[in-house]
């Protein structure tokens, strides 16, 4: 049973013992009100609705307040059940005694009806109240239940997504650092092949730096040597140089000197023999009259070779225009 049901129950009921109230108590005050105008005063006559009114109201307010109670699931205790009962009893005496008091057995039970149909209306109704109250109450505690078990369902399911929602932000963290590891590893690998490469070039640098360097020392040296051997072969070549010079000065010299130890000549020498003496004469300062003596030729001739020796260009233009 859903809560649209219980409602509708409700109200059926509630309409259904107002209605049985109302009919009743219309029933009662007209068969109470003959009876009580009957035992009445005349002047005090129109007093007689007042008892049957009263006791059915009575009965109304017990009705109320124990369907309010119910729906609250409350309970009135003794006196609430006395009212009940005494207002109910009051109304089956009050619409039986007339028919009672004519010994009317068919009257008494057909006026008993509409009280006695009260009272049991109203302790059914409150049975009915406090069963519907009940299960109001059972359905709240399941509708309760449910809200807890959804309202439960939700926090699992939003715990489910936070641990969702943190576990992909610690699996995106533990991503984020692999990659940043990957990356400084990486960078890091970079880094020591940069390092070996440029270490590689910086030896390869020293190496050929050394090579130069040695092979310039190398070259310095070979230079050095062959400045030394150059030095040494031209101190050799000047060195034989003015030894053969030296010789030769002698040669000369002594050649000079046996030509000017021949003495003077007998006749004109050969022209070739002639220039050799004038030249031993010249080199060793011998007057031109003494050449000329020693060779047989001319003063002039003689003074053209001194000429030649002294100035070989104008000796050799003096050679040419004597030749012609």
């Amino acid at each position: 049973m859903n809560g649209v049901q219980i409602r509708s129950a409700e109200r059926a009921l509630s309409v259904g013992t107002w209605l049985i109230v109302c009919g009743a108590m219309l029933y009662s005050i007209l068969t109470v009100t003959p009876l009580m105008a009957a035992h009445t005063p005349g002047e005090w006559a129109w007093t007689a609705p007042i008892l049957p009114l009263v006791v059915d109201a009575a009965v109304v307010v017990c009705v109320r307040l124990d369907s309010i109670l119910a729906r609250l699931g409350g309970h009135g205790g003794r006196w609430p059940i006395t009212l009940r009962w005494m207002t109910g009893a009051m109304t089956l005496a009050l619409n039986t005694a007339d028919s009672g008091l004519k010994k009317d057995l068919v009257g008494v039970a057909v006026h008993a009806v509409a009280p006695l149909l009260l009272i049991v209306t109203a302790e059914t109704g409150l049975a009915y109240r406090r069963a519907l109250a009940a299960a109001v109450s059972v359905l709240e505690e399941q509708q309760r239940a449910e809200r807890e078990r959804a309202e439960q369902a939700a926090c699992d399911r939003e715990e489910a997504a936070r641990q969702r929602e943190r576990e992909e932000r610690e699996h995106a963290a533990m991503l984020a650092r692999e990659q940043r590891e990957h990356e400084a590893r990486l960078a890091r690998e970079e880094a020591d092949r940069e390092e070996r490469h440029l270490q590689r070039e910086r030896e390869q640098r020293e190496a050929r730096e050394a090579a130069e360097r040695a092979e310039r020392e190398r070259r310095e040296r070979d230079r050095e040597q062959s400045e030394r051997e150059r030095e040494q072969h031209e101190r050799e070549a000047a060195r034989r140089a003015e030894n053969e010079e030296r010789e030769r000065a002698e040669r000369e010299r002594r050649e000079r000197e046996a030509l000017l130890q021949r003495g003077p000549a007998a006749g004109k020498l050969p022209e070739e023999e002639a220039r050799q003496i004038v030249a031993a004469a010249f080199g060793a300062g011998l007057p031109v009259r003494t050449a000329a003596e020693l060779c047989g030729w001319s003063v002039g001739w003689v003074s053209t070779r001194y000429a030649e020796h002294r100035d070989p260009g104008t000796g050799g233009a003096e050679l040419a225009i004597a030749s012609r």
